[in-house]
């Protein structure tokens, strides 16, 4: 809300003599303060229960505020939203302080938008929003990364009796079971099926899709209160090879297509399995935009190769770096658009260019590395710096902040 000036003209009170000027001044204050004081309190009684409620304004989302619109604002106080080593399922691969990372700034950055604030994060609002619900993340080892985050931010309000953790193939699912709550996972990196859809050994270079199958994946979706998808990364390559038929027979048909048309080919089959599926009454549905990659310093005027050794973000408004691929978000906003116009309303969460500023927030060395490092790459660090995942606590949690305001806006 924004406060309102109360202009008081002298002309106004017709003064005409001093005792009249003394009195006047005094109704004047009076006025001015009742003013102040019903404004400002109003605003202050519905922050209070914002905070306490976990709600956020729907005007000021969609009407005045674009939460994605921003800067990243150095906050030490009440930033970081947990502490890596209290977050019992933290991921090795995001865990950046145990494998040696010393400086811990970018644990204190806190995404503030041009025109309003972020609702507070509130763990028991969420948790009681979610009983008796599934929220599950579908896709890559980003996606994944968003759902540890979310899960350290919840399982303090979880007494450790009362929380569980269980994998199973591409599925792994935290349970609140106070709360009959589940927070899931599913991998599928492409969406649709393909030859990297082994949770575990999925790094083939000549990647296949079956752009026209997803049911496999998708019955494990089918009834989940809230999705959230994303597929990018794995489709970084100028082709791939498209399979008509099954993995099991030896009669399909492969074709190598250009990766932006097979990308729309594989949304498109996405979109029309929510359409059939998907109760827009009962489920929200979300689709996180690209997150970005930090593999060239020179695009930011670094010194180094990439973003092994960066320790602060670019403060530059508006750096975009050619880790993220505008022609793919377009394809994305396209389908989303025809899905809406269909009347299944899906969100898409546009955390590309809030996480461009990014560079220092990556593991870069500091993770566990599952293949032993050779005598050249020891000797030249940048060579192994992971500069694709995100340090936790860190960026991913302010996508899940974005992804809580969304939730109580509806």
């Amino acid at each position: 809300m924004v406060k309102k000036n109360v202009i008081v003209s002298s002309a106004t009170w017709g003064i005409r003599n001093g005792f009249q000027s003394i009195i006047a001044l005094l109704v004047a204050t009076i006025i001015v303060g009742v003013v102040y004081l019903t404004q400002n309190g109003r605003q202050l009684l519905e922050e209070l229960v914002a905070a306490t409620k976990g709600t956020y304004s729907k005007d000021s989302m969609n009407s005045r505020c674009n939460l994605f619109s921003g800067k990243w604002v150095f906050d030490n106080k009440s930033h970081p939203l947990y502490k890596e080593k209290e977050c019992t399922y933290m991921s090795d691969q995001l865990a950046c302080e145990k494998f040696g990372r010393k400086d811990f700034g970018y644990r204190n950055w806190r995404w503030q938008p041009h025109h309003c604030d972020l609702p507070r994060f509130n763990a028991t609002a969420l948790l009681e929003r979610l009983r008796n619900k599934r929220l599950v993340f579908v896709g890559d080892s980003l996606n994944r990364g968003q759902w540890v985050s979310m899960i350290c931010l919840l399982e303090s309000a979880v007494l450790p009796q009362f929380k569980s953790m269980h994998t199973n193939g591409s599925l792994s699912t935290f349970k609140a079971i106070e709360y009959n709550a589940s927070i899931e996972f599913y991998w599928a990196p492409l969406l649709v099926e393909s030859n990297s859809d082994n949770p575990v050994s999925h790094r083939l270079p000549d990647r296949i899709v079956r752009v026209q199958a997803i049911e496999k994946h998708a019955r494990h979706w089918t009834d989940a209160d809230i999705l959230v998808f994303n597929s990018y990364l794995w489709w970084k390559r100028k082709q791939m090879k498209v399979l008509w038929g099954s993995f099991e027979s030896s009669d399909g048909i492969y074709k190598e297509v250009e990766m932006l048309r097979v990308y729309e080919m594989a949304l498109k089959t996405w979109s029309e399995w929510l359409e059939v599926h998907v109760n827009p009454n009962k489920t929200q549905l979300f689709f996180v935009s690209m997150s970005p990659t930090h593999q060239r310093a020179e695009e930011w005027g670094g010194n180094g190769e990439n973003c092994y050794s960066e320790t602060k973000p670019i403060l530059e408004e508006g750096y975009w770096g050619n880790g993220s691929e505008p022609k793919m978000m377009r394809v994305v906003e396209k389908v989303l658009g025809e899905l809406r116009t269909i009347g299944v309303n899906i969100e898409m969460l546009n955390i590309t260019q809030l996480s461009e500023y990014r560079k220092e927030g990556h593991p870069s060395i500091y993770r566990k590395q599952w293949e032993p490092l050779t005598q050249e790459e020891l000797s030249n660090p940048s060579s192994y710096a992971d500069c694709i995942h995100w340090c936790l606590p860190g960026v991913p949690d302010v996508w899940n902040e974005l992804l809580y305001a969304y939730i109580f806006n509806q």
